[in-house]
């Protein structure tokens, strides 16, 4: 009897310590990003990460990852639901080459926010902010610029998908000369999609401010254009609707209407 009392006080130490280690990659959900931060860390207040795609693995669904300071934190691909801010402290910086900046494909009831981001496309960037699938996107404070194709590119596979554009510059965009590169481009992938642009400045972009196209809808409030073609209505299912807004045409003769 003493021999098996003595084998199970050994397994029994041995067992309990793993019966309640804590699991070691569980996601938080608020993350932090730093300019001098490392991907190798928890992305916690103290030991944020470098980048945006280091963050948002260890974030979890419908969380949200935050700039501590000014930095480029590099292109992404979001598949959940999540917020992105920088607003507080500094444009969080989106620098690429070649590539998309973010790309949201995400699940057919996920929201996605961004607020506070500076995207730059150097001119070979594809889009700023390409949207193929998730129910919302809210782009908020934000500037998007030096795009080869679109700042922004609405064409998400969920239906009724919403893009809402408030408070943000998108400007100097199409640099590749394609006909369908500028500003807003709302296509949709064969459902009909949403954009509105609210309080918004759309500038210099190459062949439209926005462009919608087959069922989709487009709507503007407080939103002024810059551009030779402001919006572009493509096809007799797209609905566009023009709240107070402002178009002043670059070329010549100069043109500015008021929609009241």
């Amino acid at each position: 009897m003493r021999k098996i009392t003595i084998v199970v006080a050994i397994l029994g130490s041995t067992l309990l310590p793993a019966l309640f280690t804590a699991p070691a990659h569980a996601q938080a959900t608020r993350t932090w990003v730093s300019g001098v931060g490392d991907d190798a860390n928890p992305c916690s207040r103290t030991a944020p990460c470098k980048t945006f795609a280091g963050a948002i693995s260890k974030t979890s669904a419908l969380g949200e990852i935050d700039c501590l300071d000014p930095g480029g934190f590099g292109a992404l691909t979001i598949t959940k639901s999540i917020t992105i801010n920088c607003r507080y402290v500094s444009n969080g910086g989106v620098l690429v080459s070649g590539t998309n900046g973010f790309v949201v494909s995400a699940g057919p009831t996920d929201k996605v926010t961004l607020v506070g981001l500076e995207f730059d496309g150097i001119g070979t960037g594809l889009d700023g902010v390409q949207f193929i699938s998730g129910l919302e996107l809210i782009i908020d404070d934000c500037h998007i610029r030096n795009f080869a194709t679109n700042g922004v590119n609405v064409n998400s596979n969920t239906t009724n998908a919403r893009a809402i554009i408030r408070n943000s510059l998108i400007y100097n965009n199409g640099t590749n000369g394609n006909a369908n590169s500028g500003g807003v481009n709302v296509q949709g992938n064969g459902v009909g999609n949403v954009a509105v642009l609210i309080n918004s400045v759309l500038e210099n972009n190459l062949n439209f401010g926005v462009q919608v196209t087959g069922l989709n809808n487009v709507a503007t409030f407080m939103t002024t254009f810059i551009n030779p073609t402001g919006i572009v209505a493509v096809n007799s299912g797209t609905l566009v609707s023009i709240g107070p807004s402002n178009f002043f045409a670059s070329g010549t003769p100069g043109v500015a209407i008021n929609y009241k």
